[in-house]
């Protein structure tokens, strides 16, 4: 892990903890990566709740009550899935803040109008709607994951500090 990502996990850590909240993951393209860089800090027991990995529909349906209607109509690799993401993982954990991730890492995978490296992430805080910001990276399947990592940290920061 990069020197700049684990400061900015440290930071997080610290915007966590002053404000007494906890953090839930739930993520598909990433298959935990998210939920094991932030867990990588000892004491992330502390702010670190609970990670989904819904790496597959019937995943995301079950453990998290995303809706087979949005998974139908349009795809997991969506605003609204990660937005149904974002609020099942709020409110299948003690979490008050969540992270959502589902995207196409690559090589193959792609859909029409979905090319590799299309990742929805999204944040939210309980009781609130998330925010869902569509990215394309580029590189290989590693280097879009761990952009997913990075964005992943700095909107959480974001969605804190703002």
């Amino acid at each position: 892990m990069r020197n700049e990502l684990k400061a900015k996990i440290a930071d997080l850590a610290d915007v966590l903890k002053d404000r007494n909240l906890k953090v839930a993951t739930a993520e598909s393209c990433t298959g935990g990566m998210i939920a094991a860089a932030l867990t990588e800090f000892p004491g992330a027991s502390d702010w670190f709740d609970r990670g989904f990995v819904t790496y597959n529909n019937t995943a995301k349906h079950e453990m998290l009550g995303v809706s087979q209607s949005i998974l139908e109509k349009y795809g997991a690799v969506s605003n609204d899935c990660v937005a149904q993401m974002v609020l099942g993982a709020l409110k299948n954990s003690n979490a008050q803040v969540a992270v959502a991730v589902s995207g196409i890492a690559g090589p193959g995978g792609e859909e029409p109008g979905k090319p590799v490296g299309t990742v929805f992430l999204g944040w939210g805080l309980k009781d609130e709607m998330p925010n869902i910001i569509c990215f394309h990276f580029e590189g290989d399947r590693q280097q879009v994951r761990e952009k997913c990592v990075e964005e992943a940290v700095n909107g959480l920061l974001d969605l804190l500090k703002g």
